[in-house]
């Protein structure tokens, strides 16, 4: 029993090692920085909003047995490109960015089944073609931006273009006349709420209509699952008080806090009640009883006059969280589709897959098409909320920041989920946050912090596909430790 807790402890820290280094090193420069939660959290939930997206669109290459997605640059750069075309155009507001989105997504299916190609005719050196092509990429961005946009295609927008009138400035401004800064962020709540609603009523009939001319089950029960909780917000907004909350396009973490506890306790309230109706003499289940616990001490903390004041200045922009929080959820459905089971069986062993008869390349591109497309609109999402683009430098070190996250919340070259995502943005950005201002703290130098995180960033990638190649190799020690035991013993 003591041997086989020995065995746990050590696979758990063996297989988390980089993400329990990096939760000391954000503790230890939390505590040397001398800052507070006040400045601390306001600017961690803004780069939250603004990177998660990006970081997201690495997860379905992975499973598809890709490895890390370097490529995810190119995405960036077409969506670098739709912001140009829109800026020339005078497209503001959402309906600019939603431009944008129609410009960037055919750019980014073009981009993503070449890179696909690229990746099929390299399998095993997936990450170094990534790369390469990341660079070659940009190469031609550059020429593009610098050459072509004035020299060969006129382009008479002086807010835009250099003052020869050839290549595209240094930056590209989307405050002001130009109407994007924000167009994501500032979206009301209830604008959210009436698409939802609306948009779920008329997707609802046509899922009835379809089943009734296909004389298929129509599944009400499923339908109203969904549709019943949403009719019951919608309905809450007409009371003046709620539609004055849900008026506004930012909601404070506090608020959040607290109706993400209320809406956790009721969902494992309304499930124990399903249970105990199905089962009376059914025990209490512990993940629900464990939900409740949870959802209580979430609550809890926001009586702690510390984490009550920086809970109340953080405001989070509804809209992008939706769109993460959307994100989450397609990448889950998704991956439990046909063609999700077929990514997952092609990254676990592509002969086998093959041999089941599914088309291996045809699958890799495919998901390929999909990281590059997610990627360009991660990049509109943090772009909108910067509020300017650095023309020749925004899309550069995309890759490699979502990257180096990913691989700090624990994920590898082989395993990622949305959570080490997540976890992974959380602790990469606290890092980033604290370390410059630890660096003045300690060394008085605040440039050495600076440096600190760029070697971070760098260093991470280098330590985590050491640490995984290790794991294998302990892993592979083990497997053959126990073999050689069982034939011992027979």
């Amino acid at each position: 029993m003591n041997t086989k807790k020995k065995l746990n402890v050590r696979s758990l820290l063996r297989d988390n090692n980089v993400t329990i280094l990096f939760i000391v090193l954000c503790i230890g420069a939390y505590f040397a920085s001398g800052t507070t939660l006040n400045f601390l959290l306001p600017e961690l939930f803004t780069r939250i909003g603004r990177n998660t997206f990006m970081v997201l669109s690495l997860l379905i290459p992975v499973v598809a047995g890709l490895g890390l997605n370097f490529g995810i640059v190119i995405g960036a750069a077409s969506a670098q490109i739709a912001i140009f075309l829109v800026l020339l155009m005078g497209v503001k507001g959402l309906p600019g960015l939603l431009l944008c989105v129609v410009i960037c997504t055919p750019l980014a299916i073009f981009f993503g089944y070449l890179i696909g190609r690229l990746f099929n005719s390299m399998k095993g050196t997936e990450m170094i073609g990534g790369l390469v092509a990341g660079y070659f990429s940009d190469g031609l961005y550059q020429l593009l931006f610098l050459f072509v946009l004035g020299g060969i295609i006129p382009i008479a927008n002086k807010t835009l273009m250099i003052s020869t009138g050839v290549g595209v400035k240094n930056t590209m401004k989307l405050g002001d006349k130009a109407g994007l800064k924000y167009a994501l962020d500032n979206i009301p709540m209830i604008n959210i709420l009436d698409v939802l609603f609306w948009g779920g009523l008329v997707a609802s009939a046509l899922i009835l209509l379809y089943r009734l001319l296909k004389k298929q089950p129509l599944g009400i029960g499923r339908i109203l699952k969904f549709f019943v909780p949403v009719a019951a917000v919608y309905a809450l907004s007409f009371i003046p008080v709620v539609g004055r909350f849900l008026g506004t396009n930012r909601l404070l973490l506090l608020n959040a806090i607290e109706l993400g506890a209320l809406v956790a306790v009721i969902v494992s309230v309304i499930k124990i009640i399903k249970m105990k109706a199905i089962d009376k003499k059914a025990g209490l289940p512990k993940k629900e009883i464990m939900g409740i616990v949870i959802a209580a001490l979430a609550y809890g903390a926001t009586y702690i006059p510390p984490l009550f004041s920086a809970f109340s200045v953080v405001k989070l922009p509804v809209m992008t969280y939706v769109c993460i929080a959307g994100l989450v959820i397609f990448t889950s459905w998704f991956l439990n589709t046909k063609l999700g089971q077929e990514m997952r069986t092609v990254g676990q062993n592509r002969a086998v897959a093959n041999s089941a008869g599914i088309n291996v390349d045809r699958v890799r591109i495919i998901a390929m098409i999909m990281s590059t497309v997610l990627a360009s609109y991660g990049q509109l999402i943090s772009l909108q909320n910067i509020g300017t683009v650095a023309t020749y430098g925004s899309h550069q070190q995309v890759g490699l920041y979502a990257i180096a996250a990913l691989l700090v919340g624990g994920a590898s070259v082989q395993q990622a989920n949305a959570k080490q995502a997540v976890l992974g943005v959380v602790l990469f950005h606290t890092l980033f946050i604290l370390s410059p201002v630890a660096g003045k703290q300690l060394l008085g130098n605040a440039m050495i912090g600076e440096y600190f995180r760029v070697f971070v960033a760098y260093g991470v990638i280098a330590l985590s596909l050491a640490m995984h190649a290790w794991s294998k190799l302990m892993k592979g020690k083990e497997a053959a430790a126990k073999a050689e035991a069982a034939e011992a013993k027979s």
